[in-house]
């Protein structure tokens, strides 16, 4: 064991500053909310951590790993902080480490050197603490005094004008001196424990030597001022003198191995003054030393500088003596002078580690951890990133682009050659046949998929059925309304009849004429409707077979024997048994060929895969780098963005890489692909198999183009059938509103009927007279009155006209309007006496002459029935008969105007025509002139095939006024009448000629195709009178 590993020298350690409470609060609160304008309690947890760190790492931690750590964490944070925070201002309190004078700054500068002197301080600490007997606590020690040299001088080199006397460059140069001194002289024990060569271990010595008596000087100018521990001074006098004396004693050793005697003797005498200075320096220490005094000395730093040198004093005076005895005895060398020895070289071994490889360090990092603030980002580190991530973003699509381009190059070339379709031709000739195939055409699969769907859905048999059961709904409906208008227009002429005048309710006919005219638009729409249900169902029947063959499993069957070959013994009886030793050379070449191109087309899929794999990875490790940690702390660095940009972007140059390889591997693949397809085309394009093949493909195509048909037809019957359904749908919508409508008609009538009913009643219980003889049941019929006389005039002649033989003459008009009708039995009991009937006055000037003497209507209830809605409020219509009883009564008034006579009577039709044009029209037909209105001189008329006695036709009374139209504002503006009976099937068969095949009149069609305005339009919507 060497003499420096036996005894230990002792280690100075940089004495530590010390600090008060620093407030980081309120400083990055107010930073926050002015500068990044965010709440500050969004970061009051990031505060606190950073006020407790800083206190972890400064206030109560000791000299060990722990307080190493808490130092590198907190300067490490204050390195993020700065950088988001260059302006803040927070007032730092420190005392200088050597004068313990209390200096505050406001910089975090001042702050970051403060605690870098604290790292620099902690290392050497631990650096002075190893146990150098140890080769690890050697390799520590190295390396902490190393580390110690670098945080110094970083503060050197970045820190100016320090404020305090510690963090002065004079003062860091001289403890940068120290440590690199003593970092040395732990290299120089590991030599020596190494046993390395001596010429090595003189010239570290003479380094180590060399560095400490540089020192000496130094030291000497700052003991002046008081800065530095005495007991500094003089440990390091005793080390230079110490290991100068080692540098001479080992030179010498090498200088004696070397045969150089005198010269190692020289040196040995010189170790051995060197040695006797260092022990009486060390022992002079040793006595006066204290380790209250010097806290960064070891506590038994006196007694170990002293034994070492000691020891060492020993040593170099037992070899001088050695070498001395040898010489005089052996060599006899020549001694020369001192001052003529060649100077030891030095080697210098203890260089700093900066504080950028110690913070590069996973340790380090780890112990750092992540950004306190990292959500507090800078608007030019964003912009920076922004920047990065286009960069990024241009890379990517590069690369997409160049892939895509690859892709698309691939499948044009495959396409182009026609491989992917005719390699399963040239593998079936290969394998000697061209039969069938199991499996189905993807156009035909898709078919049968998609018609099974609709089916399983709603199948056509299903809608067919709905269809007919819709329509039949729709025919009941309209015929029950058809149904219940006649016995309403029946019971109400019913009325009329047994009550004779008193009967005022008006006739359905014209009530009912839009009701009927909707009726008989809904027949036709539903008759022509039936015929495009017909002509769907056709269509149906047409294909049912093939979709039902679609649908089933059988349909593989029918390509199998479709592809099949059908000609089995057509072919030429020259082509059978030739050449079949060469058809099978042929076929087994052919098969060399499929096999190598399906080779090269596997190749291609995974080079197609592997691309896309490369190009997913590639955006994952895109959409992952972030760089605005590294932006932050270049944030500083003017001008760097742009090659910390090129350096970052070199981590995708892989993948790039990668990409490209796969595109050059794609193109020598498809180049032999080309060159095999054409060579495959050569050898099988124009053999017997070739023809099989297109054979086999004709007749698939024809199998395909039959379900292609019946497919068509199947969606044209669907669609058919939808419109079909939409249409009855719609018509059971209009039949259902107008059956309503009709029902609300009819209760109406009913309500009304069953009042004038009673009214009637009424009347002619209060009408019948007192017994008289000629009331009697036995007495005599009424006397008919005499016959006109011929000297009479018109006048005469219509005031005598009566259409039932001898009746009693009008009754005087009522003095009230809306009086009572006199009693029906003046009527029919008392015979007319002409003189009498002369002699009637005419009526007074308030009665018009056209007014009717029949009573009007009951009085309209509040709420007016929808038949009524367009009746004007005026007075009671009049009645066009009426006025036949007047003429009479007016012709000896000396008032009355002379009449104009009659037209000839043939223009008028007789009564009977009459009565047969007021028939109710047959369904489907429409009466040209609607029923006339009830009149109080002729109660026995009816509507509805009632026979009158009408007058013979060689009457001499003229004939009665046309019958009234009912469209006249009496009963309401009505829409005209409809063409007579004769044009209008005319009309309806020309709209069915005209109308397409299965299409649904009035849904769809055109105008302008050849229907009379008014009616093609008319058919399929509401009317405005009733309903909606």
């Amino acid at each position: 064991m060497s003499l420096l590993s036996a005894h230990n020298s002792p280690m100075i350690s940089i004495p530590k500053k010390t600090t008060e409470e620093v407030d980081w609060t309120t400083p990055i609160r107010n930073a926050i909310a002015h500068s990044y304008g965010e709440d500050p309690d969004n970061y009051s947890q990031e505060c606190a951590n950073l006020q407790r760190c800083r206190q972890d790492a400064v206030k109560g931690a000791g000299s060990d790993m722990t307080a190493k750590d808490l130092l590198h964490k907190y300067f490490g944070q204050l390195e993020l902080l700065e950088l988001r925070f260059s302006e803040i201002r927070v007032n730092f309190p420190w005392r200088d480490a050597f004068t313990n004078k209390l200096i505050t700054q406001t910089s975090i500068a001042y702050e970051k050197a403060s605690i870098i002197f604290q790292i620099a301080a902690t290392h050497s600490a631990i650096a002075a603490s190893q146990n150098r007997g140890d080769p690890e606590g050697l390799k520590r020690a190295f390396y902490y005094f190393r580390t110690t040299a670098g945080m110094l001088t970083y503060i050197n080199d970045n820190f100016l004008h320090a404020p305090s006397l510690d963090l002065s460059r004079e003062i860091i140069k001289f403890l940068v001196g120290i440590i690199l001194a003593q970092g040395t002289e732990v290299f120089l024990e590991k030599c020596t424990d190494e046993k390395k060569s001596n010429a090595l271990v003189a010239k570290i010595a003479a380094q180590t030597a060399f560095q400490y008596t540089a020192l000496t000087e130094e030291v000497k100018e700052f003991m002046g001022k008081g800065i530095f521990d005495r007991n500094w001074v003089t440990v390091i006098q005793a080390k230079a003198k110490y290991f100068a004396s080692l540098s001479q004693y080992f030179r010498g050793l090498a200088d004696s191995a070397a045969g150089k005697h005198g010269e190692a003797l020289v040196r040995f005498t010189v170790a051995e003054t060197a040695a006797k200075e260092a022990n009486r320096t060390a022992s002079s220490f040793a006595s006066v030393f204290v380790t209250q005094m010097s806290p960064n000395l070891p506590p038994d730093a006196g007694p170990a500088l002293q034994e070492l040198t000691k020891a060492h004093l020993a040593l170099i005076s037992e070899k001088k003596s050695e070498a001395q005895r040898e010489n005089d005895l052996i060599y006899n060398a020549i001694l020369p002078p001192p001052e003529t020895l060649p100077q030891i070289d030095k080697a210098v071994v203890a260089t700093p580690i900066t504080i950028q490889e110690v913070y590069a360090s996973p340790d380090v990092q780890k112990v750092i951890g992540p950004d306190m603030f990292v959500r507090l980002v800078p608007l030019s580190v964003h912009e920076s990133a922004s920047v990065y991530s286009e960069e990024k973003a241009k890379l990517v699509r590069g690369e997409v682009e160049g892939a895509e381009d690859a892709e698309v190059a691939v499948k044009s070339a495959l396409e182009a050659l026609g491989i992917t379709d005719g390699l399963a031709r040239f593998r079936a000739i290969a394998e000697g046949g061209v039969g069938g195939e199991a499996e189905l055409p993807v156009e035909v699969r898709r078919w049968k998929e998609d018609i099974a769907l609709m089916e399983e859905r709603e199948g056509v048999e299903g809608i067919v059925a709905e269809l007919g059961r819709m329509k039949d709904t729709v025919k009941r409906e309209l015929e029950t309304v058809s149904r219940d208008l006649d016995a309403e227009s029946r019971e109400c002429e019913a009325m009329r009849v047994k009550y004779d005048h008193l009967w005022t309710q008006a006739p359905s006919a014209a009530l009912t004429k839009t009701l009927r005219q909707d009726l008989k638009s809904h027949f036709s729409a539903l008759e022509a409707a039936t015929q495009s249900d017909q002509q769907v169902i056709r269509l149906w029947e047409s294909v049912r077979s093939e979709i039902h063959l679609l649908l089933s499993p059988e349909v593989e069957d029918v390509f199998r024997a479709s592809t099949e070959s059908s000609g089995a013994g057509s072919e030429n009886l020259l082509d059978i048994d030739v050449g079949g030793e060469t058809d099978d050379q042929e076929r087994v070449k052919i098969s060399q060929f499929v096999d190598e191109i399906e080779e090269r087309l596997g190749r291609l899929n995974k080079i197609s895969h592997e691309r896309g794999q490369v190009l997913k990875d590639l955006k994952d490790k895109v959409q992952q780098d972030d760089v605005s940690h590294l932006l932050l702390l270049n944030r500083r660095n003017t001008g760097v963005e742009s090659t910390l940009f090129a350096g970052e972007l070199e981590k995708f140059r892989p993948y790039q890489q990668r990409l490209a390889a796969t595109v050059h591997h794609e193109q020598v693949t498809l180049q032999e692909l080309t060159q095999l397809w054409r060579g495959l085309r050569d050898l099988a394009g124009r053999g017997a198999g070739a023809k099989k093949w297109e054979e086999r493909e004709r007749r698939k195509k024809d199998t395909v183009r039959r379900f292609s048909r019946a497919r068509d037809v199947y969606m044209e019957v669907r669609d058919g059938l939808a419109k079909g359904l939409q249409f009855y749908t719609d018509l059971t919508e209009l039949a259902g509103a107008l059956k309503r409508n009709a029902e609300s008609f009819i209760s109406e009538r009913t309500t009304e009927r069953e009042g004038l009913v009673s009214q009637a009643e009424m009347e002619r219980r209060l009408s019948i007279p007192k017994s008289t003889p000629s009331s009697t049941p036995g007495g005599k019929p009424p006397i008919p009155p005499p016959p006109p006389k011929p000297s009479m005039g018109l006048e005469s002649s219509f005031a005598s006209m009566n259409l039932r033989g001898p009746t009693s003459p009008p009754p005087a008009p009522p003095q009230n309007q809306w009086s009572s009708p006199p009693p029906p039995t003046s009527h029919y009991a008392i015979p007319p006496n002409p003189q009498r009937t002369q002699s009637i006055p005419p009526p007074p000037p308030s009665t018009q002459p056209s007014a009717s003497y029949f009573p009007p209507p009951p009085p309209q209830p509040a709420s007016q029935p929808s038949y009524q809605h367009q009746r004007q409020p005026s007075a009671p219509p009049p009645d066009p008969y009426a006025s036949l009883g007047l003429f009479g009564s007016s012709a000896n008034a000396p008032s009355s105007p002379p009449t104009r006579p009659p037209p000839p009577p043939a223009q008028y039709p007789s009564y009977a025509q009459q009565l047969q044009l007021q028939q109710p029209p047959t369904y489907g037909q429409q009466s040209p002139y609607p029923p006339p209105p009830p009149s109080s001189s002729q109660p026995q008329q009816q509507y509805g095939g009632y026979q009158a006695h009408a007058p013979a036709a060689s009457s001499p009374f003229p004939p009665p006024p046309p019958p009234v139209n009912y469209g006249s504002p009496q009963y309401g503006t009505s829409p005209p009448p409809p063409p007579p009976p004769g044009t209008q099937p005319q009309q309806q068969q020309q709209q069915q000629q005209q109308q397409p095949s299965y299409y649904y009149s009035g849904y769809g069609q055109q105008p302008g195709q050849g229907q009379q305005p008014g009616q093609g339009q008319q058919q399929y919507q509401y009317p405005q009178g009733y309903g909606r």
